[in-house]
Formats: structure tokens, C-alpha cells, sequence
């Protein structure tokens, strides 16, 4: 199986000889930090792991807190996550063959890494019992609805993401958003009968629901805010700037979904057209904000197929002086994400779906057809 390990400061002297462990029983494992026991915030690697498990890239977490209490009340919030601490072996048992859980959440100053090895094993080789349990397993978790039907769709994923041969740190940069919404208004913009209109909007839509998960990590400041009742504390962004980077033509059709998410963005223009014979990109008007090297750039392009273009548009940025580049598709070819996490060890990538192949011409299947042409009415 594919486990994605992760700790806060507490939990950190545990995390390295609980990795080699699962390693020891056969396991591929995802080490998501942190890299040095200097003070974090528990609440940002138990997301990290919990939301790796709930798009299906990794078959269950483990993390490792000072109690395991507050990485369980973290990674319960994320849809499909059914998170829970253990002090016990039997415990660890249980939450497997009863409750089906799929996060491990462990104490690193109250439990001996002896121990908690053993609640690791059982974890990993306790199978779910089923049957009386199994309508049961709908209602546990947070107070967020029904529990998210799968479809098979996470163990697909994980299956095309083994045939790409991504590293683990590749696949750490790697984001498949497929909120449920987001799989199903793909759906509507793959069909041949969605109009010109339609197929517009939900490109621009697409692009806030990627836009959501690319800055999901961006440093907030508490403010006060005085509301027509009382003052509270808030928290706002704290001064980040943006700059949106379409690759023309296609990533002007996702930049209005962006702007709607962050309105105070800058935009650059980067101009790249495939030459029809080789595949190959090649530039022709590329204009930046001046102070694009102190900012965080999302390259928007609706298609990842070769990935020639990401790659160039990529490298230019670099040139300009931007260290914070991250990508974002709708739709990808493992081929264009294999180049893409290969030519560059510091772009983060996003993607709505990832696709079975490139056809000989270098089209995306199933793909979408020409975003370009369906976004302007060009076909």
C-alpha cells in the first residue's frame, strides 16, 4: 500500500523510525513533513495527509502529534477521511475491522515508539469487517453530510499516477482536485454537445474550484473586524501577491475564474503555439508584471498533453526571477505530467482529471477536444 506519513514538532522524533517501519513491512511510504523539528502547526500536515488520502494518491495516513488529538479532530474535517487516535493495540484493531479507518492518528510524547509501532501493524494489516459495520461507516466522521461515494475513481488514480513512475516527491507537487462539483462539471465540458457558452463558464468555474486548492496554503494575519455587533478577531491574507499567467490562447478562458477568487491579481501574458509537425512550443509575445519575481504565479492552461508549452512558460518565469510557480490544468496526459514534474523540482501542478494517453497527433484521451476552439467558437 501507498502511506503518507506526517508530524508536527511534537511528534517528530517518532516520525523517521515510524517511516522506516512501514517501509520494513513492505509498504511505499510519503514522508509530508515536516523536514526539522523546528515548532509547526499540527492542523497544516494533518490536512496534507488527509486530503492525499481522500483524493485516493495514498491508501491510508498516519500522523503523529503530541496527543494524536488534534490530527484526528483535523483530518476528520476532510470528506472521505475517517481519522481516529490509538493508545491501544486492541483500539488499533477495532478501528480497522469496525470503523473502517483510514488515518492513523498517534502520540509522540504520551506513547513508545515501540508501541506505536505495533498499533502501526495492525493498522495496516487489519482488514474492514463489513457487514453489520458497514452501514454504519455513512454516518461516522464530522457533521458534513453523507460520507463521499468513491466509485473506484480513488484506486484508478492510484493505478494511473504507479504507470506515470512519479517520484514520492513528484507526487507530493502533485494535486488532482476532484471535488465531487469539479467531477461533474468536467463531465458536462468533455461532451461534443456543450455549446460554446456553457463550455466558457465552466472553464472560468473550473478555474476558481483549482484556484481554492493552489492557494490553500497561503499565510494568514489576524485583523479586527468590527461587525454590526461586536468587534472579533478575523484573519486575512497576509500580503501575498499573485500574478495570473495565462499560456495563450486557451489560459485566457480560465483567468477570469481566478480573478473572481483573487481580484486584486496581476496578469501577464505568456504566447506559445505548437508547431503542428514537431509538437514543439514555441514562443511569440510573452509581458509580465514588473514585479512578477516577487510574486506567486499561477500559470493557467485548460491542457497538459506533451507539456512542451508548461515547460517553456515555466522556464521563462524562472528567468524572470519567480520562485513560486504553480500550474494549473483541467485536464492532463500523464505524459505532460511526467515532463512537467521532471523538468522543473519546484512547480507545483493541479489538475481537474488525469487522462489515460496522448493519440499520435498529441491529443489528450478522452481529452476534451480543442479548448481553445470550444472556448472562443472557433471550431
Amino acid at each position: 500500500m501507498r502511506i503518507v506519513v506526517a508530524s508536527d514538532h511534537a511528534g517528530f522524533c517518532q516520525k523517521d523510525v515510524i517511516c522506516d517501519f512501514v517501509r520494513g513491512l513492505g509498504h511505499e511510504v510519503e514522508d509530508l513533513g515536516p523536514e526539522t523539528a523546528d515548532r509547526v502547526d499540527y492542523p497544516d500536515f494533518a490536512d496534507k495527509v488527509a486530503r492525499r488520502v481522500s483524493e485516493g494518491t495514498a491508501d491510508r495516513g498516519i500522523l503523529i502529534c503530541g496527543t494524536g488529538i488534534g490530527m484526528a479532530m483535523t483530518a476528520d474535517k476532510v470528506p472521505g477521511v475517517r481519522a481516529t487516535v490509538v493508545q491501544t493495540n486492541k483500539f488499533a484493531e477495532l478501528c480497522r475491522e469496525h470503523n473502517d479507518c483510514n488515518v492513523l492518528c498517534l502520540s509522540g510524547r504520551f506513547t513508545a515508539p515501540m508501541d506505536n509501532c505495533q498499533f502501526v501493524e495492525t493498522f495496516l494489516t487489519t482488514e474492514f469487517g463489513g457487514g453489520r459495520h458497514e452501514g454504519r461507516g455513512v454516518g461516522c466522521g464530522p457533521p458534513r453530510g453523507p460520507r463521499r461515494q468513491d466509485h473506484g475513481r480513488g484506486r484508478a488514480l492510484m493505478a494511473q499516477l504507479d504507470a506515470i513512475g512519479l517520484t514520492p516527491e513528484q507526487r507530493v507537487r502533485m494535486t488532482i482536485v476532484d471535488h465531487p462539483m469539479v467531477q461533474h462539471k468536467v463531465a458536462i465540458l468533455r461532451d461534443e454537445s456543450t455549446g460554446t457558452k456553457q463550455f466558457r463558464d465552466l472553464v472560468r468555474e473550473l478555474a476558481m474550484f483549482e484556484g481554492y486548492e493552489a492557494t490553500r496554503d497561503f499565510p494568514l494575519e489576524p485583523v479586527e473586524v468590527t461587525t454590526p455587533l461586536e468587534t472579533c478577531t478575523c484573519h486575512k491574507i497576509a500580503g501575498k501577491k499573485v500574478a495570473v499567467v495565462p499560456i495563450l490562447r486557451a489560459g485566457l478562458g480560465m483567468v477570469d475564474g481566478i480573478l473572481d477568487l483573487v481580484p486584486a491579481a496581476r496578469v501577464g501574458h505568456i504566447g506559445m503555439y505548437r508547431d503542428p509537425e514537431t509538437h514543439e512550443p514555441h514562443e511569440y509575445y510573452c509581458k509580465l508584471p514588473e514585479d512578477v519575481d516577487k510574486r506567486t504565479c499561477l500559470v493557467v492552461d485548460p491542457m497538459l498533453a506533451t507539456g512542451g508549452s508548461a515547460i517553456a512558460a515555466i522556464d521563462y518565469l524562472r528567468r524572470s526571477g519567480v520562485s513560486d510557480i504553480r500550474l494549473l490544468v483541467l485536464v492532463a496526459a500523464p505524459e505532460g505530467v511526467r515532463a512537467v514534474l521532471e523538468a522543473d523540482p519546484g512547480v507545483r501542478l493541479y489538475t481537474c482529471e488525469l487522462d489515460r494517453e496522448l493519440n499520435d497527433h498529441a491529443y489528450i484521451l478522452p481529452g476534451l477536444g480543442d479548448a481553445g476552439d470550444r472556448i472562443f467558437g472557433t471550431l
